[in-house]
């Protein structure tokens, strides 16, 4: 596939129907956030009526218990799961903003965007109309699927493929509201926050796991190919974000193409569906990833030490990653809340023979949430919840089964300060 050059990305960002604010948690302004009452207001019994900035805190802690059956003992800790400091706004009518911060990071700053990785947002957005808008700054890219658009503090448990993704980075977002529930969105956007040699090392190399030759000892030789850095190592994102039946049924579709070194491409595909009803919403996401050098490093990690152990600083290429993600939301009573999900997902190797289709993953969750202060207005949930992993491997890998096991008990809040 021929790589996008810069102007071709910008005509096409100029010629799509692309908003604003994005229908999600992850993308403009934020959602999810209407019923939340600030402390300012229940303190002084006030009511906030300036939309120009409007302060969270989002914080969850817990008690786990896990086990990881290559180890067979269960270990437990107390855990901060996230701190996040988040500031939304609208400055006018027309100018909007919105900050959100780690304090959990590195505050160091990346070579290839100068932000620091614990920076999830800074961005501003300009509504020109009802119809057009356009926001730039570091962002969560402007990707499909529901799982992503989750608000990272209410996921007990992500995909191995969302839990990879590393979606904050510098772009620029067009965004077209071609009527109230239907939305296109193309971005252009970095591949990486820091330059090549940062993500990957000096001297690193890819390979596609095809044997060359082999010694009397089986010890097998793999092709190797030198990383080059890309001219313009951008990502190109074309979104379409639906609503149909009153809102009951939504849509969070699209295709990415990212430039990771040169000559070495990537293609997403994110197609997420959701029922949305009064007490039960559902959603299914699709998710496949073609990449010619392992951005995820889920097979780099787990191949290369079998296949190439005298190799140092050495990636796959040509893999594939596939998914399936289901989650179910039941309102059981008016405080109480059951969440189910289900996780499966391939990697392979297209180009390797012992590689090819080697990996399976399973993942289930269950969840019972208790929300004490809903009269209040506050977004407070304390939680027990079950998460299993089960990993499984073909024989030509060479690889280990293996599944663990977390149970939590702790709490979650989305705090509202101003």
């Amino acid at each position: 596939m021929n790589k996008l050059s810069l102007k071709q990305a910008l005509f096409i960002m100029a010629a799509l129907p692309v908003s604003a604010i994005a229908q999600g948690t992850n993308d403009g302004l934020g959602g999810g956030d209407v019923d939340i009452k600030s402390l300012y207001e229940l303190v002084t019994k006030h009511e906030q009526k300036s939309k120009a900035l409007n302060i969270y805190i989002n914080y969850g802690t817990s008690y786990q218990t896990t086990r990881d059956s290559r180890e067979g003992e269960w270990t437990s800790r107390l855990y901060n799961r996230d701190l996040r400091l988040e500031m939304v706004g609208w400055l006018t009518d027309n100018i909007y903003y919105r900050f959100r911060h780690r304090l959990t990071k590195s505050n160091a700053a990346e070579s290839e965007d100068n932000f620091a990785k614990a920076t999830d947002y800074m961005m501003v957005g300009w509504k020109f109309n009802d119809h057009w808008s356009i926001q730039g700054g570091k962002k969560c890219q402007a990707l499909g699927s529901f799982e992503f658009d989750e608000n990272t503090l209410f996921v007990y448990q992500f995909s191995d493929i969302e839990n990879c993704i590393e979606s904050s980075k510098a772009a620029i977002n067009l965004v077209y509201n071609a009527t109230p529930d239907q939305q296109f969105s193309a971005e252009i956007s970095n591949t990486y926050t820091g330059k090549l040699k940062d993500e990957f090392g000096e001297n690193a190399k890819v390979t596609t796991g095809k044997v060359t030759s082999s010694s009397d000892d089986e010890t097998t030789t793999v092709d190797t190919q030198l990383l080059e850095k890309a001219n313009h190592p951008l990502s190109y994102t074309a979104g379409w974000n639906g609503k149909f039946f009153g809102g009951k049924l939504q849509t969070r579709w699209s295709y990415t193409l990212r430039t990771l070194a040169k000559h070495k491409y990537s293609r997403m595909v994110r197609l997420g569906q959701k029922l949305n009803l009064d007490h039960l919403h559902w959603y299914i996401d699709y998710n496949m990833t073609y990449d010619d050098l392992d951005r995820m490093r889920i097979a780099s990690k787990e191949t290369v030490s079998v296949m190439a152990p005298q190799e140092t600083n050495l990636y796959v290429g040509k893999v594939r990653y596939q998914g399936l993600v289901t989650k179910l939301e039941v309102d059981l009573a008016p405080d109480w809340k059951f969440e189910a999900k289900g996780m499966y997902e391939t990697a392979s190797m297209t180009q390797s023979e012992q590689y090819k289709n080697y990996r399976k993953a399973l993942g289930y969750v269950g969840t019972l949430e208790y929300y004490p202060a809903r009269k209040q207005q506050q977004n407070l949930r304390f939680f027990l919840s079950y998460t299993g992993r089960k990993y499984d491997y073909s024989k030509r890998s060479m690889l280990s089964d293996y599944h663990t096991d977390r149970i939590e008990l702790g709490m979650l809040y989305r705090m509202k300060l101003l």
